[in-house]
């Protein structure tokens, strides 16, 4: 079999990490490569050949605009192209502005089966990210022969454009080389610095509540890095809040075994990885409620679930700051809970996907 898994780009994000990690797992299997609309250099290792657009589109950004089918009209017929000249049997396109393209695809490659992995929630892409294209957006994923949703809120909601959708988890992308310790003072936070999404004004606000010889560390990097700065130097927590940059996998293992606490803040996730990888370390989960969060915890029955305010999430925090004992209970739920997300089962159910579609050409 041959898969074929198209992106945009190939920059640090969560929804291409987790592409490229079931794209490398998936190639000692099938016959797999990557594709992408741009030329920029890959963040990522690729286990698998990357193919590029003869006329790419190197913007760097994640397109949001209207008319992706115009707009994107030479990097469609490239494509198409690929598909054509390569025999792929399995197109997996990433997200919405390459969902979109589906009709046109499917209209010149009938016999491809077509994936549209939908990273993010149902609302969020919908109604935020393709509102501008919204006719475009919806019209790929009625044709496409899959909708793949990261959550069971999602897919119920995406079921209604396409019958054939399935609830499929990505995999973790870093897993635990040590336990956490839980005896550090230090709550621990991964995200882009991005403060309408991650929530990060109501960080800052959290911070402020936190008792002194606590501290939140934030690892990641993001377009609004200058703004959250300038948020902490307003609240007075520049020794509460510490942002710590970009981090390599192996620094964030540190980050992770560091901390006590992992929290996350975000007004909308899809299923956020960093949950999951903090999970296999043993941290104990407090985040704000979002379809993403809402599928990890489980309404609070594997972490802790905050209304999107500081007191709330102040009260989900307290017992774990206060009691290592609320710490290791918590933790070890979390533990137990990420082994739904290991790459084996996953990839398993990956598997299982590819060859049913198959088995529907047949």
């Amino acid at each position: 079999m041959k898969v074929l898994f198209c992106l945009e780009n190939l920059q640090m994000d969560g929804a291409h990490r987790a592409t490229i990690v079931v794209g490398n797992y998936l190639s000692r299997i099938y016959d797999v490569a990557f594709y992408s609309l741009s030329t920029i250099d890959s963040y990522f290792e690729l286990e698998a050949p990357l193919l590029t657009a003869k006329r790419p589109y190197d913007t760097g950004r994640s397109y949001r605009g209207v008319d992706p089918l115009t707009e994107f009209a030479p990097q469609i017929q490239d494509l198409i192209e690929v598909i054509q000249a390569e025999r792929f049997d399995v197109v997996v396109l990433t997200a919405g502005t390459l969902t979109s393209f589906a009709p046109v695809i499917k209209e010149a490659c009938p016999t491809v089966s077509l994936i549209a992995w939908m990273h993010n929630n149902f609302q969020t892409y919908l109604n935020q990210y393709y509102k501008q294209m919204q006719s475009e957006f919806v019209g790929g994923l009625r044709a496409v022969d899959t909708i793949l949703a990261l959550t069971q809120v999602d897919a119920d909601q995406f079921v209604r454009y396409n019958a054939n959708t399935v609830r499929l988890y990505n995999p973790l992308t870093l897993t635990a080389e040590q336990p956490a310790d839980l005896d550090q003072q230090v709550i621990a936070m991964v995200c882009r610095l991005d403060i309408a999404h991650k929530g990060l004004d109501l960080l800052v606000k959290v911070a402020a509540l936190l008792p002194d010889n606590w501290q939140i560390r934030v690892a990641g990097t993001g377009p609004d890095e200058a703004k959250v700065k300038e948020l902490i130097a307003e609240n007075g927590v520049e020794q509460q809040l510490i942002l710590r940059g970009s981090l390599t996998d192996q620094e964030l293992q540190h980050h992770y075994q560091q901390a006590s606490i992992f929290l996350l803040t975000s007004r909308w996730e899809g299923l956020p990885l960093v949950v999951g990888e903090a999970m296999t370390f043993g941290l104990p989960i407090v985040a704000t409620i979002n379809s993403g969060t809402q599928e990890y915890l489980q309404d609070s029955r594997y972490g802790k679930l905050a209304q999107f305010d500081e007191h709330a999430v102040y009260h989900a925090l307290r017992p774990l700051l206060f009691s290592r004992t609320q710490r290791q209970l918590w933790g070890q739920t979390a533990l137990n809970r990420s082994e739904e997300f290991s790459g084996a089962k996953i990839i398993e159910q990956w598997v299982r996907l590819l060859e049913s579609l198959m088995g529907r050409k047949k």
